[in-house]
């Protein structure tokens, strides 16, 4: 029998991975994807929204900008930080909170709108996140996700990483939440329907070295994954990366522009 998966323990080595660097870099990069789901949600003026594993708030910004009556949580308080001086640089009224996406604290039905872009995937414990958000959305409501899919790039990143660094025993892959079926299975008869449509992101950057240096000093999980290896590892680590990088590269040898598989769903709330 295989022994039970301590998702404390899991989740206390992620909040660690999470503040480590400054995902904020990488996270304003996206904000394009969180404009995009605020309008596949179709978001009104006055609905309660809440965002959950906001990181540095790009839908917690979307949702603001459209109206909204914003919470913004996450279980790292220095990335809330980032997300509420983005919102005061706009002007923009938002309420930030500590929370963990697997213990919501808030009442059944609290909120019209209840988004994450690439931010409870990672929720280690995937059937309890999915259950809280469903929890907090009101019937009628909409849930939209941003989540990479498995064959995308960050799919294919993380695989990297977890042939270098295998990833704790037992614990679902996030890249789930990148499979329509999987959604199925976490929402299930939660949701009066799943409506998924396929996008891409496209990573832009110098070149492969250029990516590679900037998510080695703020991306957590690729930061903590070169400080964790020993140099040999290391390398082998940053030239597996950059054959990945070169690989999907769509712009030549002059530039780096990677296209990344992510899927947009808006699950309507029975």
């Amino acid at each position: 029998m295989n022994a039970p998966i301590d998702f404390s323990a899991v989740k206390t080595r992620q909040m660690a991975a999470w503040a480590s660097g400054d995902y904020a870099v990488i996270g304003t990069t996206l904000q394009l994807v969180g404009e995009q789901l605020a309008e596949a949600c179709d978001i009104r003026w006055d609905e309660s929204v809440l965002d959950v594993a906001a990181g540095n708030g790009n839908a917690t910004l979307a949702a603001a900008r459209r109206g909204a009556r914003v919470t913004s949580t996450d279980y790292v308080g220095s990335l809330l930080e980032r997300g509420a001086e983005r919102a005061k640089a706009e002007h923009l009224q938002v309420t930030f909170l500590e929370a963990d996406a697997e213990a919501l604290p808030f009442e059944k039905a609290s909120f019209d709108v209840v988004l994450s872009t690439f931010g409870v995937m990672f929720s280690p414990d995937q059937a309890k996140a999915a259950a809280e958000m469903a929890r907090v959305c009101r019937s009628g409501g909409r849930i939209g996700l941003a989540n990479w899919t498995p064959e995308g790039f960050i799919g294919q990143m993380f695989k990297t990483l977890g042939r270098h660094l295998p990833p704790p025993a037992g614990v679902q892959p996030p890249s789930l939440w990148g499979v329509e079926s999987h959604l199925h299975k976490l929402f299930g008869d939660e949701a009066a329907a799943i409506a998924v449509t396929p996008r891409q992101f496209n990573f832009r950057y110098r070149s492969a070295a250029h990516f590679i240096e900037v998510f080695r000093d703020w991306y957590g999980p690729v930061h903590k994954a070169f400080a964790a290896l020993p140099a040999d590892g290391a390398a082998a680590l940053e030239k597996d990366l950059t054959e990945l990088l070169n690989r999907l590269n769509r712009a030549g040898a002059e530039s780096l522009v990677v296209p990344s598989d992510y899927l947009e769903i808006v699950v309507t709330r029975r």
